[in-house]
C-alpha cells in the first residue's frame, strides 16, 4: 500500500465478517481506504511523495491548523471529552479528538508499567525505577506539562504462612508501588484542556501476592457511608466489589499505608491548593490498574464532598462489581470509558453478568440469558458472583487489525495492543483505518505475562 497526495490510500483492503467475528485467520480484518493522513511525529517532517516543496510546506501549514482546531474544540468543550454526557455521538463513529485524549491518557498508563522494576533478582524488585522530578521524561513522555506529585504502593492483605519465611523475598512481597498522581503544571497545556487536569495511573498485576489477589473472585461488601435505601441497588445486597481488589485497595501495614489513603491524602491536599479554579480528575490504569482505577474514583466521589468531575479511562480491565454498586457510581457522577477488545479474555471474568439494560453479547456468558428459574437460583444462591459492568463501553477487536499478528493471551491483553487498536479504530461499520500507526513493540517481552 501507498499513499497519494491527499491521504488516499491506493491498494486493495482486505475484509471480513461482521464486526466481532470469531473467524481465527490473522488475515482476515477490514480497513477504510479514506481516511485523514496520521500525524508526523513531533519535530519530524514527513515529505509526501509527488509534491513539491512549496506543496508539502502547505500539507503541512494545513495540518497543524486542524491540530490547532482540535485544540480549541477541547477546550470549550472539554466536559463531554470527560464524559459528562456519557460521550454520546463521540465513540461510533470515535471522535478523533477523543482519540488523541484517551491516547494521551494511554501513555500515562504506560509509564507506570515503564518505570516498574520488574527484576526479582533486582535489590530494588517492585520499586519506581525513576525520582519524581525526571518520572515522565525517563518513561518515554517528555513534554507532557504535567508533573508527579505523589508514588503510590499497594499491599495485599493475604496473610501468608509462616513457612514461607524460608522462600525468596520476591514471592512475600507484600507492598509493592503500583502508580503515581500527576498535576498540569504547564499554563499552555492549562489552557489548551480549559482547565487543569489531575492524573492517577495504575499499572497491572506484577508481584506473587497480586495475582494471588486476583483469584480472589467473590464479590465483598463495601463500606457504605449514607444510610437506608441509599446504599442498596437493585439487588438489594448494597454496592459490592471483588474482594481481590478491595483487598489491595483498603490494606495497609504499621510502615505502609494503605493506597485509599494515599490517594485520599493527595487528593485532599490538591483540592485545597487547586479547588477555586476549573480542575478535572482522570484516573487510568490497565488490567488490575484499571480496577483499582474504578475503585479510587467511587473512593473519591464518596470521601470528597466538593470532589471535581471525575473520569476513569480504563484498558482492559476485568468486572469490578455487582449492580449496586455500578448504581452507586451512576449517582456519585462518576464518569467511566472501559476500553476493552472482544478477543481479551480478562476483560470477561470474574463472575457473572447480570444483564438488564445493557445490550447482549454472544461471546459472553450471561446470567440473563439463562431461564427464569436457574437464574434465579444463581441469584439467590450465589450474589457474590454476579458481576455488573460499569460506565460507557468502547469495544474493539484484534481480528480488525492487519498487524497483530496472533490472538494469543498476552498479545490481546497488552496494553499495546489497545493502544494501537484504539489508534485505528473507526467506526463499527469501518473498525480499522488502513494509515493507522502500528504502535506495535515487541509482544514477545517478558513482561506482557505480567500485565494482567
Amino acid at each position: 500500500m501507498k499513499l497519494n497526495s491527499i491521504g488516499v490510500v491506493i491498494g486493495p483492503c482486505k475484509t471480513s465478517s461482521t464486526h466481532g467475528s470469531s473467524s481465527s485467520s490473522s488475515s482476515s480484518f477490514r480497513c477504510c481506504t479514506l481516511s485523514t493522513t496520521p500525524q508526523p511525529k513531533a519535530k519530524r517532517v514527513r515529505v509526501l511523495p509527488g509534491l513539491s516543496m512549496e506543496e508539502n510546506h502547505h500539507h503541512h501549514h494545513h495540518h497543524r491548523n486542524e491540530q490547532n482546531n482540535g485544540a480549541k474544540l477541547i477546550r470549550k468543550k472539554w466536559q463531554e471529552y470527560q464524559g459528562v454526557r456519557n460521550w454520546d455521538g463521540l465513540l461510533d463513529p470515535l471522535d478523533d479528538n477523543l482519540r488523541r485524549e484517551i491516547l494521551r491518557y494511554g501513555g500515562f498508563a504506560d509509564a507506570a508499567y515503564k518505570s516498574f522494576d520488574f527484576d526479582p533478582s533486582s535489590p530494588s524488585y517492585a520499586t519506581c525505577k525513576f525520582p519524581k522530578r525526571a518520572f515522565l521524561e525517563n518513561s518515554g513522555l517528555p513534554g507532557t506539562g504535567y508533573r508527579v506529585t505523589r508514588n503510590l504502593r499497594a499491599t495485599s492483605g493475604i496473610k501468608l504462612p509462616r513457612w514461607l519465611d524460608r522462600a525468596p523475598s520476591w514471592v512475600a512481597t507484600r507492598s509493592s508501588w503500583i502508580g503515581y498522581v500527576a498535576v498540569c503544571q504547564d499554563k499552555e497545556e492549562i489552557a489548551r484542556l480549559g482547565r487543569r487536569d489531575v492524573v492517577i495511573s495504575f499499572r497491572g498485576t506484577a508481584t506473587c501476592l497480586e495475582w494471588l489477589e486476583n483469584l480472589r473472585a467473590t464479590l465483598s461488601h463495601l463500606p457504605c457511608q449514607t444510610s437506608g435505601s441509599d446504599c442498596d441497588g437493585p439487588d438489594g445486597c448494597g454496592p459490592m466489589v471483588e474482594s481481590g481488589f478491595l483487598s489491595l485497595y483498603t490494606s495497609g501495614t504499621d510502615l505502609n499505608p494503605s493506597l485509599q489513603q494515599m490517594v485520599r491524602n493527595e487528593i485532599g491536599r490538591l483540592l485545597q491548593s487547586y479547588g477555586d479554579e476549573p480542575l478535572s480528575l482522570t484516573i487510568t490504569g490497565h488490567s488490575l490498574g484499571a480496577a483499582l482505577a474504578t475503585l479510587a474514583a467511587y473512593d473519591i466521589k464518596t470521601h470528597f464532598n466538593r470532589a471535581p468531575l471525575v473520569t476513569v479511562i480504563s484498558f482492559g480491565g476485568p468486572r469490578v462489581g455487582n449492580r449496586s454498586f455500578r448504581c452507586r457510581l451512576e449517582k456519585q457522577g462518576t464518569k467511566v470509558l472501559r476500553i476493552v477488545n472482544s478477543d481479551d479474555v480478562i476483560t470477561k471474568v470474574p463472575g457473572f453478568v447480570f444483564e438488564d439494560c445493557h445490550a447482549s453479547r454472544p461471546d459472553e456468558f450471561h446470567v440473563a440469558g439463562l431461564p427464569s428459574w436457574i437464574r434465579r437460583q444463581v441469584e439467590d444462591s450465589s450474589p457474590s458472583w454476579v458481576y455488573a459492568e460499569v460506565g460507557r463501553e468502547l469495544r474493539l477487536s484484534s481480528r480488525d487489525s492487519p498487524y497483530v499478528n496472533g490472538f494469543n493471551f498476552a498479545t490481546c491483553h497488552d496494553l499495546k495492543t489497545y493502544l494501537h487498536l484504539i489508534d485505528g479504530f473507526v467506526s463499527s461499520k469501518c473498525p480499522f483505518r488502513a494509515t493507522a500507526s502500528k504502535m506495535l513493540g515487541k509482544h514477545a517481552r517478558s513482561e506482557n505475562l505480567a500485565r494482567v
